[in-house]
């Protein structure tokens, strides 16, 4: 293996998904995907391993492999085919994640070099509520659950499939817009892989795809022999499950030994009534993301880093639900939980290394209904950012978004302009992050009003229990939803509800801070050079 080289294809491979990211980007029709760049992209070898991604969506890439190893086992793929599915219970997330996969097959090849795969996060997929992040209780009331079929057939869009899936949404305009240009995605990242094997060759590509699995697989073993060999422990809960007002544990023992790590989450809470299930690719992907954060080097993001990972995920328990639970928070907010619980566990090893928590949720906010402006209907979705925990050495950051999602703020102007929506407020939440030697960073104010009736849901948590400090430092104060219709003062509504609104009804959502990192530093001096720096 010729290391210069290797370092080449770990840059073209990555590149062609960036460059997916782009297009798929620039061709969007919703500010969800071309705003926020709620997506990810990513390029996987014939035999379904990842080989490459996008810097994209922690909670997306880390699932996407079993969506592709789903696709595959779906039928033989012919040149030109496309494969489109969501189904959380066949390697997808949740509904409004729909992915695309689709091989890539060089001149008079039988058999596929690589596959090349999309996820986009619709904000709207049908279902009981608009934007399909409400309330539910079983995964039917979610949206339409597409398994894995194909959406294209030798190069020809199957018109029946794709007018099914446009008759089942809302937007359809907008959502038409989004599939194609997840299918323009697909497009580019063919064409500039085959440009790669045109340049080098069918043997040299993909001998070099497979040593990025090894050297990938030989730096995280090598991560893990640094850390020391135990068994370290860690549990964390969600507010509610939205249906009653329990908390849900998630518990996890990490065991090193040597090279190797399971990770055993058995203790956690049977699966739940309310949306927050998470399948087990979401845990996987959290897995998968907390343990890449610990390698130093940068390493390529392929199938080569799980190798030495076992992940223990009991079924029917929220971090393996079992069909028909409802998942879409699982996604969302379980799954940044998940990543809350890992890395408390590995503060006991590495108590140098770890941060405090983040803000913990992604305070999902989904608004649909009739534009009376325009005289057609709508579906808003955003996540908005929080607080990041303080480390060992810095300050957190400030309304920012963190962990298994790396997405952005719509901007005011663009959800202004989309959608019947008014801004009053965005602001900094000052002094919402743990106090500490490092403090944690502020939330965020988002205070919207609607132009029209419309239907309002949120999923979000840390509303109860605030995100942890770290080595003495405070929590980060717990986020804050308040709603005040015409005439009315505000009133303050749990982390998850889905409620009818008129127009004129304004919703403040507070989001939560960073936990703080080392002992308080009660000098007011500190504290007022910490309040400049948010």
């Amino acid at each position: 293996m010729d290391s210069i080289k290797l370092e080449i294809f770990r840059s073209l491979f990555t590149s062609v998904a960036e460059e997916m990211g782009v297009s798929l980007r620039r061709t969007a029709f919703s500010p969800n995907i071309k705003e926020r760049r709620d997506y990810s992209c990513a390029v996987f070898d014939r035999e379904g391993r990842l080989i490459a991604q996008g810097d994209h969506m922690p909670v997306h890439l880390g699932s996407m492999p079993m969506s592709v190893r789903a696709a595959i086992e779906s039928g033989p793929f012919a040149p030109g085919d496309v494969v489109v599915l969501n189904d959380p219970y066949a390697g997808g997330t949740h509904l409004p994640d729909v992915t695309m996969v689709s091989p890539v097959y060089s001149e008079g090849a039988t058999q596929p070099l690589f596959y090349v795969a999309n996820r986009a996060h619709h904000a709207d997929i049908g279902g009981a509520t608009p934007g399909s992040m409400g309330a539910a209780t079983e995964i039917y009331q979610e949206g339409v659950r597409i398994p894995p079929v194909r959406l294209v057939r030798r190069g020809e869009l199957v018109q029946d499939l794709w007018d099914l899936l446009l008759a089942n949404v809302r937007g359809r305009e907008e959502r038409e817009g989004d599939f194609a240009a997840q299918l323009g995605a697909i497009r580019v990242g063919q064409l500039r892989l085959l440009e790669i094997v045109e340049r080098y060759g069918r043997a040299e590509t993909s001998l070099y795809a497979a040593h990025l699995f090894t050297y990938a697989e030989r730096i995280m073993r090598r991560t893990l022999a640094s850390i020391p060999d135990g068994d370290y422990e860690a549990i964390d809960y969600l507010d509610d499950d939205g249906e009653s007002l329990q908390p849900v544990r998630i518990a996890a023992r990490i065991t090193i030994a040597g090279d190797r790590a399971r990770i055993d989450f058995t203790g956690s809470s049977p699966q739940v009534a309310g949306p927050l299930n998470a399948v087990e690719a979401i845990t996987v992907s959290a897995v998968f993301y907390v343990f890449r954060c610990l390698v130093d080097a940068d390493v390529p993001a392929g199938a080569g880093l799980l190798s030495p990972l076992e992940v223990i995920a009991p079924p029917g328990t929220i971090v393996n639900a079992l069909p028909p639970a409802a998942v879409a928070g699982g996604n969302v907010e379980t799954s940044q939980r998940i990543v809350d619980v890992l890395l408390l566990a590995l503060s006991r090893a590495l108590p140098d290394r770890i941060p405090a928590a983040s803000q913990g949720s992604m305070n999902n906010l989904t608004i649909g209904g009739w534009d009376t402006r325009l005289g057609q209907e709508f579906a808003y979705y955003e996540t908005l950012a929080g607080g990041m925990g303080a480390g060992p050495a810095s300050h957190g950051l400030s309304a920012v978004h963190s962990h298994m999602t790396n997405s952005l703020n719509t901007p005011v102007e663009a959800l202004e302009y989309s959608y019947p929506l008014l801004v009053h407020r965005y602001q900094i939440r000052r002094h919402s992050g743990g106090l500490g030697r490092y403090r944690g960073g502020d939330g965020l104010i988002r205070e919207i009003e609607l132009l029209s009736p419309a239907r309002l849901s949120l999923l979000s948590d840390r509303r109860q229990l605030a995100p942890y400090g770290l080595s003495g430092g405070e929590p980060g104060k717990c986020g804050l939803n308040r709603l005040r219709r015409p005439g009315r003062s505000f009133q303050t509504l749990p982390g998850k509800f889905s409620i009818e609104a008129e127009a004129g009804t304004r919703l403040c959502i507070e989001t939560p801070g960073g936990g703080g990192f080392g002992p308080v530093v009660a000098n007011i001096e500190e504290r007022s050079n910490g309040d400049e720096r948010s």
